[in-house]
């Protein structure tokens, strides 16, 4: 993901809160102010990365699009590979697969059981490079089972696809594999700077298995970004959405640092899924600093000061998730050196 040397690579992080034809407006708008990349969300069941990642595509030119990210079990490796390879038929050389290990209880709730996520994520992402690559693949493994499979071309080019696999990665057993294994990491949102630190160190371990450094390995980071020229106006914008997750994914937040106390205040009260009703309930036990400890939340420069601080602690491009303004945020980090 590299700009002009002189400017910082930023992307933009879009989910659920905009309809898909606003959202295709502002990939045009992040690639008109020198935006590196979009990336498109998949957390919940509410909507699915790849539409929307053909839709950006196909009203942009030089942008990347990713996913933030799919997961590893829902869809077949074969299918996978078909769905990014298509993609790539859209946009050569400017998608990027990111996946992930997903989450419980929603995985749980549909039936997945996420038992040895370390060996799924192996399986499926060996199998899924070897199909962009234009492999014919026979993998016997635990999870994934293929016989002589290979994109079989009839009508389109038969090459390999150029499509990078980023694995989004929490845990640092997740982390070491991902150094491993994959060209890139998508680094959580929600974590504290400090988290980084850990991070670095484990994709670092993992990379030298592979016989690669951690240079080698893009990182990509998802931080959540609440921008206003009012400071605390940003801060309550973001203070819903970090409650949200102390309550229903805890695990990133205990990475964080986020003390158990607190975690256990907030899940006496919200339920899963939470109402609205109850999220603004929980924030007023969310204090300003756990908000700023986990966010680039403030005036434009007390984001961009917090969003340089995840990149002194090693991440390569802030993948932006705007709450509030979309165009103000991509405004307030357009053609950013990342020093000032």
């Amino acid at each position: 993901m590299s700009q002009s040397k002189n400017i910082q690579p930023v992307a933009i992080y879009l989910q659920d809160a905009h309809p898909i034809r606003e959202g295709m407006q502002f990939a045009q708008y992040a690639e008109s102010k020198g935006f590196d990349a979009v990336w498109q969300a998949e957390s919940r069941l509410v909507r699915e990365a790849t539409v929307p990642m053909a839709a950006f595509a196909s009203v942009t030119d030089r942008i990347k699009v990713g996913s933030g990210v799919v997961d590893c079990w829902s869809r077949n490796p074969a299918r996978l590979a078909a769905t990014f390879s298509t993609l790539d038929d859209l946009a050569p050389g400017r998608v990027i697969l990111g996946i992930g290990a997903w989450w419980d209880p929603l995985a749980q709730k549909v039936g997945i059981d996420r038992s040895k996520p370390l060996r799924v994520m192996r399986e499926i992402v060996t199998t899924v490079r070897a199909l962009l690559n234009n492999e014919t693949v026979t993998f016997d493994g635990e999870y994934v089972h293929l016989d002589g499979v290979e994109l079989d071309y009839v009508y389109q080019e038969r090459r390999p696809k150029d499509v990078p696999i980023y694995i989004g990665a929490t845990g640092m057993q997740m982390m070491e594999l991902t150094g491993e294994i994959a060209d890139g990491a998508v680094l959580n949102y929600l974590v504290s700077p400090d988290y980084n630190d850990q991070a670095l160190e484990a994709l670092e371990k993992g990379a030298a298995k592979a016989g690669k450094s951690l240079s080698d390995i893009d990182r990509p980071q998802l931080v959540v970004c609440s921008v206003h020229e009012d400071r605390q106006t940003a801060l309550d914008m973001a203070r819903l959405m970090v409650t949200q997750y102390l309550g229903q994914q805890p695990h990133i937040m205990k990475a964080s640092g986020v003390p158990q106390s607190l975690l256990d205040k907030v899940g006496e009260v919200l339920t899963w899924p939470a109402s609205h009703e109850q999220v603004v309930a929980a924030s007023k036990l969310v204090p300003d600093e756990i908000v700023q400890m986990l966010t680039a939340s403030g005036t434009p420069a007390e984001a961009r000061a917090k969003v340089k601080h995840y990149i002194d602690h090693g991440c390569t491009c802030p993948i932006l998730y705007p709450l509030g303004d979309v165009k103000a945020t991509i405004d307030t980090f357009a053609n950013w050196d990342g020093l000032s």
